[in-house]
């Protein structure tokens, strides 16, 4: 976000993942996005009452990402077993990646997913190995990203660069229309583009 010109402020949600089922991977990924902000504006608005934070207006953006590939859903891996044996699974093939988005302010909210297919390179079980041994796909929704090291194992995408790393920020941008915002009004409170 900072490179697109918001200064954002971010809190983690404290949702436990586990506790949320759904039919398939786009339903999944949105009422995670739901249930991370609204977690986060439930804190906010008891900090206004409680008067830890002055009223106003606040908006609270909440973003979740699963990797749907050949019918089965894919979060990040429970571990590093489970992150080697998706990969074998996934080199040389395709998914695709949803990532719900939801938007909030004071008891309005927009929400909606943003799905881009991702094209996986046929790594060896050498790379992989290498790959899961850095940690990294073990933090990540089908375990990879492309703006890691992981990205030299992805060939191509069809679709928003920014969903794959978890925010599109057109999608983002529709969110805040919707709420009757412009992304521009948040340009104005980045320091860089106001000296």
């Amino acid at each position: 976000m900072q490179a697109a010109g918001i200064e954002p402020e971010i809190l983690v949600s404290g949702v436990d993942e586990s506790d949320v089922h759904a039919a398939n991977a786009e339903e999944l990924c949105l009422e995670l996005a739901l249930r991370k902000a609204q977690a986060v504006a439930d804190r906010v608005l008891a900090a206004i009452v409680s008067g830890h934070l002055p009223p106003g207006e606040t908006l609270v953006l909440g973003c979740d990402s699963v990797l749907e590939f050949q019918g089965e859903i894919y979060g990040k891996p429970g571990d590093a077993s489970e992150a080697f044996k998706r990969w074998q699974h996934m080199r040389g093939q395709w998914g695709v990646l949803h990532t719900g988005h939801c938007l909030i302010k004071g008891d309005v909210r927009a929400a909606a997913v943003a799905s881009t297919v991702v094209h996986f390179a046929n790594v060896s079980d050498d790379e992989i190995a290498a790959y899961v041994a850095t940690g990294e796909p073990l933090n990540v929704a089908g375990a990879f990203t492309i703006d890691g090291i992981g990205g030299a194992f992805v060939d191509r995408i069809e679709g928003n660069a920014g969903t794959v790393i978890g925010l599109s920020l057109p999608l983002f941008r529709e969110l805040l229309a919707d709420l009757g915002h412009s992304i521009t009004e948040l340009w104005a409170q980045h320091p860089r583009l106001n000296p």
